[in-house]
């Protein structure tokens, strides 16, 4: 076997082997007096079969075989030339090139990519200055008082009065377009907040002045980017009948009861606690918007400019390459063919993500630096808790959700995006912590 290696930079390393048709059929060979030992051909006893039968029935795959097996022995070799240890490579390693020649020979070029070498200092100046948020009294009372209706109880209104904004109304409704029925038109005992604009426009306005026991006409039209695409523009009449007004009763001022469901883990909930709690919450809330609108994109673009590193090309590539594929479907149908027919074209156009794929696989290394400085870390439970959270606000079955991100291999990305989020959060509250 002949060998080349050679150490490009901190990241990258290139090796270039010639590997002789004598090694590959050597390989063969072994592999199949190996294989042989446990094969059953008709007039040979299990066992006993010659190698060159076995080469004669399975030759191909054989030979794909010894190639891999050659390949992987030149792998292993350049390691140990190189100096690298496992632990610090990135990625698969890159095969170049992998041919073999008239003389059966197999000509061979990798590309291997190990974490790059870096020293960060002074990253903490480069931390821009902000302005603490500042939380007023009638922000405190705002807030309490949406946490109160939110909680507030839906009950029947007693009064003799017309359904008003912010009513809950309990109808009957039939929907008709070119005076036909329509399949999801209509439902009995339906409750509708008034004002809420989860019908199609004009419809809740137009109930707004109804009566109990009241029947009503309303006329509609479907807006034109209407989801369902049979009803975008069309006119429709609804038939509906108002047998309740509801509405949420708020109370005037907090009572005992509802301030233990609000502080539920104090043991002697108060007025003025729960003031303290809520502008806490209405600070982290400012202060959280602070940092990834302002402080963050600041910081991110210093640390890029000043960090100094090499990158390990053949996750630039892959970086380019996902960008290059999110891009495809906001692309009409003639750019999607050029791209994707046209290599010199789909090559000029995955230059214009060089830049910022760069910059994204360095600020990751940088991220995964700084993180073992400031020493943060994420546990498995923490991404489980993370998804799990995810899932319920976002209505879907936690369980399946991280199944999904198990099987697309995105445990990894959510991982560093929480360690991302902790390490700034802790530079930045450092940072206004010495204001």
């Amino acid at each position: 076997m002949n060998l080349k290696t050679e150490k490009i930079d901190t990241a990258n390393a290139s090796v270039k082997a010639t590997i002789s048709n004598e090694d590959i059929e050597q390989k063969e060979t072994t592999l199949a007096r190996e294989a042989a030992k446990d094969m059953q051909i008709a007039g040979f006893r299990k066992g006993k079969v010659p190698a060159h039968v076995v080469k004669a029935r399975y030759g191909d795959k054989l030979k794909e075989d010894a190639k891999n097996e050659a390949l992987r022995e030149v792998y292993e070799k350049s390691l140990e030339e190189l100096k690298i240890d496992p632990a610090e490579i990135i990625g698969e390693p890159s095969v170049k090139k992998f041919e073999e020649t008239e003389n059966g020979d197999v000509e061979v070029e990798i590309m291997i990519a190990t974490k790059p070498a870096m020293k960060i200092e002074g990253y903490k100046e480069l931390i821009p200055d902000f302005e603490a948020p500042k939380v007023t009294d009638e922000e405190v009372q705002e807030r309490i008082n949406e946490m109160l209706k939110s909680s507030a109880p839906i009950e029947k209104v007693k009064k003799d009065r017309p359904l008003q904004e912010g009513d809950y109304a309990l109808i009957d409704f039939e929907g008709f377009i070119d005076g036909e029925p329509f399949q999801g038109g209509s439902a009995e005992g339906y409750s509708l907040q008034i004002g809420s604009g989860s019908f199609i426009p004009g419809f809740e306005d137009q109930m707004v002045g109804m009566k109990v026991d009241e029947t009503k006409e309303i006329t509609v039209k479907f807006p034109e980017d209407y989801h369902a695409k049979e009803f975008a523009g069309k006119e429709a009449t609804f038939k509906v009948t108002l047998h309740e007004i509801q509405e949420k009763v708020v109370p005037a001022d907090i009572d005992e009861e509802t301030l233990k469901k609000f502080l539920p883990n104090e043991e002697a909930p108060t007025k003025e606690l729960l003031k303290e709690k809520v502008k806490e919450q209405i600070e982290a809330e400012k202060l959280s918007k602070i940092y990834q609108e302002e402080v963050k994109p600041k910081f991110v673009e210093a640390l890029v400019e000043k960090v100094k590193i090499d990158l390990p090309q053949n996750i630039v590539e892959q970086e380019i390459d996902m960008a290059f594929r999110n891009a495809l479907p906001a692309m009409d149908e003639e750019e999607i063919k050029k791209y994707t027919t046209d290599a010199d074209a789909a090559q000029e156009k995955r230059e214009e993500f060089r830049s910022d794929a760069e910059d994204s696989v360095k600020l990751t290394f940088i991220v995964d630096e700084l993180a073992k400085m400031e020493e943060i870390a994420v546990d498995d439970q923490e991404v489980m808790q993370t998804l799990y959270f995810e899932a319920l606000q976002s209505g879907q079955d936690p369980q399946k959700l991280i199944k999904q991100y198990e099987e697309q291999g995105l445990l990894p990305a959510v991982k560093m995006a929480i360690v991302e989020d902790k390490l700034f959060t802790k530079l930045f509250n450092e940072k206004k912590e010495q204001k």
